[in-house]
């Protein structure tokens, strides 16, 4: 038997007794621990070796100023706009399963470098390794954004990929837990929030234990579910943007998954908005330097971050800046290299 066998017998097993346990007050700490002690085992499913054979094509180097997964269900147009807004020659036919390996391909907008990958259609059961599903999610914990897409008639599947995404430590559209963990060598472990939480203490301990974590502070910021608690302690998670996008829509342009894109990859209907919420999701901002062609950086980034990305050599040689336009003051204002960058700011360093 191989230690994936044996750890999804262990994975059965604990499942099986948080059914079986009635959930009240009174076991609390016992769900909280089982739970914990389940997700730390989907961690070590997660990164098990892939069997030899399985097919190549799934590493993938991420280029450009920001990479974007497209996931979806087999034979829902991912193929068409990717060919549309990128060089890539992904392969299109009216049947299922068209893309067996990652296809990149690359999109300028707004001056910035858009790595696109198109991966295999996501079926039922991907988050337990059908159709490639756990290749394809590995790939899609490396992404920026998530582009996940469906069209008219298989809505549900977006619910569906967003739910495999979650079993497998990838949290959409959500920010990490406000927790701060301070390990140390001994002295027990303290729990500090000027919040009142819902959890009891022990209940936290009992999860930090799970994850090895016996001795230290631990300060919260938030009010933690039992969820967001055990998603504080665990190495594996990932927070990653996504847009829902509803392809075919010219066939049936009324969604029923709020906030989706409604689009048409074949008759690029949507596609002009769907590019506008690509490079605000992505938080892009352009700073201008001597060239004609802007940097593309981060909002909330700054000019020292700038620096950083230029070399580190230009970066140890200058300590201040002058802005023009967007975020001066005044035409040619002297600047320290925290300040933050604005889409459009022409910078000269000094």
């Amino acid at each position: 038997m191989s230690n994936f066998e044996i750890l999804k017998m262990q994975q059965s097993r604990i499942e099986k007794e948080l059914r079986d346990t009635p959930h009240h007050k009174g076991t609390e700490h016992h769900i909280g621990r089982l739970r914990a002690r389940l997700a730390h085992l989907e961690e070590s499913l997660n990164s098990q070796p892939k069997k030899s054979g399985s097919g190549g094509g799934y590493s993938v180097k991420k280029q450009g100023d920001a990479t974007i997964v497209l996931i979806g269900p087999p034979s829902a147009g991912k193929s068409t706009l990717i060919n549309l807004l990128t060089n890539a020659q992904s392969k299109v036919a009216p049947y299922a399963f068209t893309t067996v390996t990652v296809i990149p391909g690359m999109m300028k907008y707004k001056n910035a470098r858009i790595q696109i990958l198109d991966v295999p259609g996501l079926i039922e059961g991907a988050e337990e390794g059908k159709g490639r599903g756990r290749e394809v999610l590995s790939v899609a914990r490396g992404a920026d954004l998530l582009l996940i897409m469906s069209d008219p008639k298989r809505e549900v599947a977006i619910e569906r990929i967003v739910a495999a995404l979650e079993k497998n430590g990838i949290r959409v559209n959500k920010a990490p837990p406000k927790v701060d963990i301070d390990k140390k060598t001994g002295g027990g472990l303290a729990i500090h929030s000027n919040i009142k939480q819902d959890l009891d203490q022990e209940t936290i301990k009992e999860i930090a234990d799970e994850f090895g974590i016996k001795n230290g502070d631990i300060t919260i910021k938030e009010k933690l579910s039992m969820e967001r608690c055990i998603d504080a302690f665990s190495a594996n998670r990932v927070y990653i943007p996504a847009l829902f996008v509803i392809n075919k829509s010219d066939t049936n342009p009324h969604s029923l998954v709020p906030s989706a894109l409604p689009i048409s990859a074949q008759t690029k209907q949507g596609v002009d908005n769907l590019l506008e919420e690509i490079w605000a999701k992505l938080n892009f901002v352009r700073v201008y330097l001597d060239d004609d062609e802007p940097m593309i950086m981060r909002s909330g980034q700054t000019l020292k971050n700038v620096t950083e990305k230029i070399g580190t050599e230009f970066a140890m040689e200058h300590s201040k800046a002058k802005i023009w336009g967007p975020g001066a003051k005044f035409p040619g204002q002297e600047v320290s290299l925290s300040t933050q960058v604005v889409d459009r700011m022409q910078v000269r360093f000094v």
